[in-house]
């Protein structure tokens, strides 16, 4: 098959500085391997994803400018992880699937897929589909992540996964985050000044069936407001919608 051999040939010039970060979502390891391949070979950061909700938790913590994802996952289904990530994330998302039905391929174009490529497939196509929507996304939204943000006197670097002091050039003058927390304001800072709701949240950050845990929330929030806000008592950035959801002001 086509897509388990490396491309011989380089493809013209690479998307972005340093290369477009990618996720896959597959759980043949065999496949992976080769996407993993020829995606490197073209300068992308590449991480991978094996369940769908292992897929939420590392697009919520490091946000990818694609996706490229199987529907046939061991525990949820990909339609179910589109869903979900719409919620939030804006970039682009191809399916990759053996599913050959107009309406599978109707059903994930749907709910927010921006391509769909069956298997078995060609590696130089699908990479082709991965030029054409990462140039897509560059010309209609911009980037598909929030790469700085300010909070309180602390400057968050969503690239280096760093908070540090914005007025310090002291390497020392960082602040620690817990993964979750880290998760959970990423997940707020790709949508500056818009109301996130609790339940797209609870889903981006802990995956589906935490829909309901809004005590997660309520105990993450006060954290990061301890650590983040000037006062945080009465919070500038991190803003409660009572009875709706969380918001990050600029």
């Amino acid at each position: 098959m086509e897509s388990t051999t490396p491309a011989p040939r380089p493809d013209p010039p690479r998307p972005g500085p340093g290369g477009a970060g990618i996720l896959i979502v597959e759980d043949e390891p065999e496949l992976v391997r080769a996407l993993r391949i020829n995606l490197r070979a073209r300068q992308y950061e590449v991480r991978t994803a094996g369940t769908g909700r292992e897929a939420l938790a590392v697009a919520a913590s490091h946000p990818p400018d694609a996706i490229i994802l199987d529907l046939g996952l061991p525990d949820i289904d990909g339609t179910e992880v589109i869903v979900a990530l719409r919620e939030w994330y804006r970039a682009p998302i191809i399916v990759l699937s053996g599913r050959t039905s107009p309406g599978d391929k109707i059903g994930a174009l749907d709910v927010g897929a921006d391509d769909y490529v069956t298997k078995p497939f060609a590696m130089a196509e699908l990479l082709a589909r991965l030029r054409a929507v990462l140039r897509r996304d560059d010309g209609e939204n911009g980037p598909g992540r929030v790469r700085q943000a300010t909070i309180g006197r602390w400057l968050v670097d969503v690239a280096a996964h760093q908070v540090r002091r914005a007025a310090s050039d002291d390497a020392r003058d960082t602040l620690r985050l817990t993964p979750t927390e880290w998760r959970l304001l990423e997940v707020l800072l790709q949508r500056p000044g818009q109301l996130v709701g609790s339940a797209q949240l609870l889903t981006a950050v802990w995956g589906p069936g935490f829909g309901q845990r809004t005590n997660y929330l309520r105990f993450h929030m006060a954290r990061l407001r301890r650590k983040l806000e000037d006062i945080p008592a009465r919070p500038r950035h991190l803003l409660t919608e009572p009875g709706m959801g969380y918001r990050y002001q600029p």
